[in-house]
């Protein structure tokens, strides 16, 4: 039997339950995907607290990114059953089947799991267009990346590695920090027992950073202001510890300063992209230049308890739900 993992209205974890829905049929133009691997992210949160806008009148199901099987095509799809794909889309993946037009899936290489392509789509998209679009960095270059041991926070340090830049995180303890290290991070700052910003200061000889990467909003966007050299640039793509109330243009007149906040379904919408950005990614995940951490993997009816831990900072890496 088909199901979904809903939430009524906006509201905590514990409101998640589960509905039984109909095997959908694809259309013209869309396939139909059995999942079996379907990745965690903030953006779910988002969406489940009524942070982002709430697209439904009820029973919302969420999840932004998964990979399974076709088990049937519609009129006019060049895909064929038996073929592994992975998507990125907002809302409609936790689910243990659903169907999307072809054009949004990816076919995924013989050497990436599914489980990797679920962890991997979202973040490791989220972090080309953060690298290669928003802020585009260039060898010798100094940054700083905050949530470094996350999801995204991990390919980015092995991604700025890989583009000769020297990236400098941040993450909450020894063993996030630990980890961040091990994935291309030339510095790793411990924001429960420093500041950051004197040790982004010390560690660049008081120049400071030409990016900051801020996905934590209200306990950091202020701060990474002062650590960004004249006509730096900040992108804050993400609020987890919620959205920052204090800021003005005006403080951006410190250094001629640039600030930007992208999405990801900005860039999928643009013709093309999908398909070029996620070839880039699945190259460097086959070649080794980047790896993924699935720091944690939990059952579809336990993603009360993973978005419980995402939000408490818990998790490492990436988390997988198994339908």
């Amino acid at each position: 039997m088909a199901y979904a993992i809903a939430i009524e209205s906006p509201g905590s974890a514990e409101k998640f339950r589960r509905i039984e829905i109909d095997l959908p049929t694809p259309g013209a133009g869309e396939i139909l995907i059995r999942h079996t691997a379907i990745g965690l992210n903030f953006i779910d949160v988002y969406f489940r607290t009524g942070s982002y806008p709430w697209p439904v009148e009820r029973d919302l199901v969420t999840g932004a990114e998964a990979a399974g099987v076709i088990e049937a095509v519609g009129a006019g799809v060049d895909l064929a059953p038996g073929q592994r794909v992975g998507y990125v889309m907002p809302n409609g993946a936790y689910a243990s089947h659903r169907v999307i037009n072809a054009s949004q899936a990816v076919v995924i290489p013989d050497n990436v799991s599914d489980e990797i392509a679920a962890a991997s789509m979202l973040k490791g998209l989220t972090a080309h267009y953060l690298l290669n679009h928003s802020c585009p960095v260039t060898r010798g270059e100094t940054v700083l990346f905050h949530a470094a041991a996350g999801g995204v926070g991990l390919i980015a340090g092995q991604w700025l590695n890989a583009l000769g830049v020297r990236a400098i995180g941040t993450a909450g303890g020894p063993e996030k920090c630990a980890l961040a290290l091990s994935h291309g991070y030339d510095a790793v700052i411990d924001y429960r027992s420093e500041d950051f910003v004197a040790k982004v200061m010390d560690l660049t000889g008081g120049a400071g950073v030409s990016a900051v990467y801020d996905s934590v909003g209200a306990d950091t966007v202020m701060k990474s202001l002062d650590v960004l050299q004249r006509f730096g640039s900040l992108v804050c793509f993400g609020q987890s510890s919620g959205p920052e109330s204090d800021f003005k243009i005006g403080d951006l007149a410190r250094g001629s300063l640039r600030l930007t906040r992208p999405t990801l379904f900005h860039h999928t919408a643009v013709p093309g992209w999908l398909q070029t950005a996620s070839a880039d990614l699945f190259t460097m995940i086959g070649s080794g230049e980047i790896s993924i951490e699935i720091g944690q993997t939990y059952d579809l009816g336990d993603v009360a308890r993973a978005h419980e831990a995402l939000e408490a900072r818990t998790t490492t890496g990436s988390t997988v739900l198994i339908p």
